[in-house]
C-alpha cells in the first residue's frame, strides 16, 4: 500500500454534502422533534383560524374640489396615504363606530382590535379587513367602520372649510362697511379733484371686496366628500383560515427546516467525528475497517464466516500491503481511553487473520496492571516457537517462562504472551528482554501484534511505540473526541511512532466478550499443564473457487512458489 494517509472526499463538493446529510440523520430526535413542534403548531394555526371570519371593505380617497375634472387636479399630492391609513385605524374611527354599532365604551379596544386597514401600492384605495368570529358581525363591523371614518374625515373637511369661510367673512365685513362708508361721502363732495381721489379709494375696495367675496363663493362650492365607497362587506361564506390540511402541511415543512437547522447547529458543536473521514483527518491516516455492532469483543476469525471476521481479515490485508509495516510485521493496537475491550478484540482477531497466511503469530499482551487476556482465550500450555524465546530471565521479571497457545479454530494457532502485574511497569515495558521479544518478528516468517493500555490513560503505550512498525488506533466515533485523536497521533509521533490507521467500532449493550471455547483444557497458572496430544483431524473439505462456499482469507505468495 503505497499510499495511506488519503484525503476523505475532500474534493468531492457534491459527496461531501451528501456525506453532511447523512451525518445530520444521527440526531433524529431533533429532526423529529422539530417536525413534532411544527405540526403542533400548525394543527393550532388550523383550529384557531376555522372560528375566524374576514369582511372587506374598499374606500377611494378624493381631495374637496369644486371641479373632479379639471386637468390640472392631483389628488395625490392632496392626500397622504400613510396618514390616511393611520388615521383609519386610530381611536377616534372606533369610537365613531362603536357609537353606531351600539357598542359600550368598554368595548372600543376589543373592536379596535379586530381591524386591518391596508394600502395597495400606487393606489388611493383603503383596504379594510375586519375579522371576527361571527361572519354576520364581521360583516356589519367592517361597514360601520368604513362609514365611521367617512364620516369623521368628512367632519374634519368641512371644519377646514368653515374656519376658513369665517375667516374671509371677518376680512370681508370691515371693507364692505368701509365701501359703503366711502359712497356716502362721494356723494356729498363737489365735482373735482377731491372728488376723483374718493372715486380711485372706492375703486381697491371694490376689487378687495371682489376678490374676497369670490374666494368665499368658491369655498362653498366645494365638494367635501372624503371618500367613495367601491365594495361594501359582505358575509363571508368561508372563514378566514388556511385550514386544518394546509395549516399541518405548512408546519410540518417549517418543522422539518427548524429540526434540520437543530440538528446542523448540534453537527457543528459536536467534538465527536461525524464521519470516518473525521476521523482519517484527526489521525493523519486512512480508516482501515468499520466492524459491525457487537462485533468487537469476539473472536470470530477462524470460528465463523460472518460479515466482522471478513472486516478483520480485510484490515489484515490493507496492513500487510502498507510498505511500513510489510518489511518487519511489528504492529501496537492502543485505544485511545476508557476499556480495552476493543482494542484486545481488534488484535487477537488481526493476529488469528495473520496466523491464517502462515505466519507465526505472536500475540503479545503489554498490560502489566489488570491482565486477563490468556483468562479469556482458548489456550493451552505448549512449548513457546524458538523464534519467540528470550534470554535468560530473573525473578520477577516480564514476560516470564510460561508458554501459551492460543486456539483460533481453522485460522490456526499463534502464540501469546500474557500480561502480568509487575511491581515497576515502566521498566517492565522498556527492559532489553521485551525489546528483544519485539525484535524477533524480524523472522520473515513471523508477526508480533502488541496490545497496550490506552493511550490516554497511561504512558505504557508510549514505552513500546519506538520499538515496533507502526500504531493501530481502536476508537468509537460516538464517544471518542476529536481533540483525542489528534492528541494520541501527537503523543505517537513525538515518542517516535508512526500512526498506520485507525478501526472504528460501535459498541452494543449485549457485546459478549472474549470467551474462549474450551476452558476446561487449560490447565491452572500456577502448575504447568503438559503438553496435549496432538490429534489427528481430518483434512477440511476442499472446495472450488466460485461456488459460493469459501470467504476472503489472506494467502502467502513467496517469490520460489511463482
Amino acid at each position: 500500500m503505497n499510499e495511506t494517509h488519503v484525503p476523505v472526499r475532500g474534493e468531492d463538493e457534491p459527496e461531501q454534502l451528501r456525506e453532511q446529510f447523512r451525518q445530520l440523520l444521527r440526531y433524529r430526535w431533533l429532526i423529529g422533534g422539530g417536525i413534532g413542534i411544527g405540526l403542533l403548531s400548525g394543527a393550532w394555526l388550523g383550529v384557531t383560524g376555522a372560528d375566524s371570519y374576514a369582511a372587506t371593505t374598499d374606500i377611494v380617497l378624493r381631495a374637496p374640489t369644486s371641479d373632479p375634472f379639471a386637468p390640472t387636479l392631483s389628488s395625490d399630492k392632496a392626500l397622504n396615504m400613510g396618514s390616511e391609513r393611520q388615521t383609519a385605524l386610530s381611536r377616534s374611527v372606533a369610537e365613531g363606530a362603536a357609537k353606531r354599532l351600539k357598542m359600550g365604551p368598554g368595548q372600543v379596544d376589543q373592536l379596535q382590535h379586530g381591524l386591518q386597514v391596508t394600502n395597495p401600492p400606487q393606489t388611493l384605495v383603503l383596504h379594510f379587513t375586519y375579522n371576527a368570529s361571527d361572519p354576520k358581525e364581521a360583516a356589519r363591523r367592517a361597514n360601520a367602520l368604513t362609514r365611521s371614518y367617512i364620516e369623521m374625515r368628512k367632519d374634519q373637511w368641512e371644519s377646514v372649510r368653515d374656519s376658513m369661510l369665517k375667516s374671509l367673512q371677518d376680512q370681508l365685513n370691515p371693507v364692505a362697511k368701509q365701501n359703503d362708508e366711502l359712497s356716502q361721502r362721494i356723494k356729498q363732495l363737489p365735482d373735482g379733484s377731491a372728488a376723483d381721489s374718493a372715486y380711485a379709494v372706492q375703486a381697491n375696495l371694490l376689487n378687495r371686496i371682489t376678490d374676497l367675496r369670490s374666494k368665499i363663493t368658491s369655498l362653498k362650492a366645494l365638494d367635501m366628500t372624503p371618500a367613495n365607497v367601491i365594495r361594501n362587506a359582505t358575509v363571508p361564506s368561508s372563514s378566514d383560515g388556511p385550514g386544518l390540511p394546509l395549516s399541518l402541511g405548512l408546519g410540518g415543512l417549517v418543522g422539518v427546516g427548524l429540526g434540520l437547522l437543530g440538528a446542523w447547529v448540534r453537527l457543528v458543536f459536536d467534538p465527536a467525528p461525524r464521519s470516518a473521514g473525521d476521523v482519517a483527518r484527526a489521525v493523519r491516516g486512512p480508516v482501515l475497517g468499520a466492524l459491525p455492532r457487537g462485533s468487537a469483543g469476539t473472536l470470530v476469525v477462524g470460528h465463523t464466516d460472518s460479515r466482522a471476521a471478513e472486516e478483520y481479515r480485510s484490515i489484515a490485508f490493507r496492513l500487510a500491503y502498507d510498505e511500513r509495516f510489510a518489511d518487519r510485521r511489528r504492529l501496537l493496537v492502543v485505544a485511545p481511553r476508557g476499556s480495552m475491550e476493543s482494542s484486545v478484540a481488534v488484535a487477537v482477531n488481526l493476529a488469528a487473520s495473520f496466523a491464517e497466511t502462515g505466519k507465526n503469530v505472536l500475540l503479545v499482551e503489554a498490560d502489566l496492571r489488570t491482565p486477563s487476556l490468556s483468562e479469556r482465550l482458548d489456550v493451552t500450555s505448549a512449548s513457546r516457537p524458538r523464534w519467540s524465546r528470550s534470554g535468560e530471565q530473573a525473578e520477577g521479571e516480564w514476560p516470564s517462562r510460561g508458554q501459551l497457545m492460543v486456539d483460533a479454530g481453522e485460522s490456526g494457532a499463534f502464540g501469546l504472551v500474557p500480561g502480568e502485574r509487575v511491581r515497576n511497569v515502566p521498566r517492565a515495558l522498556t527492559s532489553a528482554r521485551t525489546t528483544r521479544l519485539i525484535a524477533e518478528a524480524d523472522d520473515p516468517d513471523a508477526t508480533v501484534v502488541v496490545v497496550a493500555p490506552p493511550v490516554l490513560a497511561y504512558a505504557d503505550a508510549l514505552a513500546l511505540v519506538d520499538r515496533v512498525d507502526g500504531v493501530l488506533i481502536v476508537c468509537d466515533p460516538r464517544t471518542v473526541h476529536r481533540s483525542d485523536l489528534t492528541r494520541i497521533r501527537e503523543l505517537i509521533v513525538g515518542a517516535g511512532g508512526t500512526v498506520l490507521g485507525a478501526v472504528t467500532h460501535s459498541d452494543s449493550r449485549g457485546r459478549t466478550p472474549v470467551v474462549r471455547r474450551g476452558s476446561a483444557r487449560r490447565a491452572p497458572k500456577s502448575q504447568p499443564a503438559p503438553a496435549p496430544e496432538r490429534v489427528n483431524t481430518p483434512e477440511p473439505e476442499r472446495h472450488f473457487d466460485g461456488d459460493g462456499s469459501d470467504t476472503v482469507a489472506l494467502r502467502t505468495v513467496r517469490s520460489g512458489d511463482r
